[in-house]
């Protein structure tokens, strides 16, 4: 286990953008993980999962502590379910066909979401009608302060849109070191209400879909729509979906008629941030090296030497944008750093 000093971080992060970091350091196993936590306790760090959710805009003056723990296994199982455990650095696609290699029901519409296992309670990722919260038991992580391991419970999580306790009440006091997914193993929910997942499969002319052939719809659906990281930098969705008030809502309603929405409550509605960005005429635009994507005005791109701030200047542009148009404030859903 050694410690790197000046150490690029351009194949760390998946919009490829080029900044340093002081000391970097990558973790294979508990032991490692605990060992450099106890001898760099006065150390600023920052904690490197997959580097799918993040916008570097400056160097990173701390330890970079990659967090690389591999490994799955299944922790117990019945007739009708079955509890599996995933280290925290296993990659987050390949887990999702790990299970549906196995039958094993309950990830397959988040097929294709980058990044790793470990990150995916922070963010509460979800994707076509699900979310981590849906398939989620709990999850081990280490106190960076002290070294102690603890056990945090789904409701202990205080999952909400793309939010949870990892990002607000404990934010920057655990490292995730593993997840435990409740998944099925026979009657299987298969959710193939949202989206283009329906039309996808009809199109292939299945009517009976098992959970490959949904699984096969999404990363199809998300090749369509989404760069490959490895060919043009980019974190997926750079925006989160804006929640407002019915009451607010009704009134742009009324203005822009032809705006879609998703009632998620009797007082709120999401509306999607793709469309209004679309709407505000950024879709495929170019902005140097940085750019909105030709296919999905979600996602933010860099065609090659765009910095993280010119990445940062785009999105504060089009929220401003957005805002002034149509009353609705867009929120980023990566982590500017």
């Amino acid at each position: 286990m050694e410690i790197l000093t000046d150490f690029s971080l351009k194949n760390y992060n998946t919009f490829g953008i080029e900044a340093k970091a002081k000391q970097f350091v990558a973790v294979h196993d508990i032991a490692d993980l605990k060992t450099v936590l106890e001898q760099n306790k006065s150390q600023k760090k920052f904690i490197l999962g997959g580097g799918s959710n993040m916008l570097l805009t400056k160097d990173i003056e701390a330890l970079v502590i990659h967090i690389d723990l591999k490994g799955k296994k299944i922790k117990q199982e019945n007739d009708d379910f079955v509890w599996v455990e995933s280290q925290a650095g296993e990659n987050w696609h390949e887990f999702v066909l790990w299970t549906i290699n196995q039958d094993f029901g309950g990830l397959e519409n988040m097929s294709l979401i980058p990044g790793n296992v470990g990150t995916t309670p922070v963010q509460n990722i979800g994707a076509y009608g699900t979310e981590i919260k849906d398939t989620f038991v709990s999850c081990e992580a280490m106190a960076i302060k002290n070294q102690e391991i603890r056990t945090f419970s789904k409701e202990e999580c205080h999952f909400g849109y793309r939010e949870s306790i990892f990002k607000n009440d404990v934010k920057d006091q655990y490292i995730i070191t593993a997840v435990v997914f409740k998944l099925t193993k026979r009657n299987h929910k298969i959710n193939t209400s949202y989206g283009d997942i329906s039309g996808e499969l009809l199109k292939n002319n299945i009517t009976n879909p098992t959970l490959k052939d949904v699984s096969n719809a999404v990363i199809a659906i998300r090749k369509s729509k989404l760069p490959d990281p490895a060919e043009l930098g980019n974190s997926g969705s750079f925006f989160k979906n804006p929640i407002v008030l019915k009451s607010d809502f009704e009134k742009i309603h009324q203005q822009f008629p032809e705006m879609r929405y998703f009632d998620i409550s009797e007082t709120e509605v999401k509306v999607p941030a793709g469309w209004l960005i679309e709407q505000a005429g950024f879709k495929g635009k170019r902005f140097g090296d940085a750019g909105i994507h030709k296919n999905q005005a979600l996602v933010l791109v860099n065609y090659g030497k765009a910095t993280g701030q010119e990445i940062l200047n785009v999105s504060k542009e089009i929220q401003a944008t957005v805002f002034k148009k149509f009353g609705i404030h867009i929120e980023a859903e990566v982590n500017i750093i």
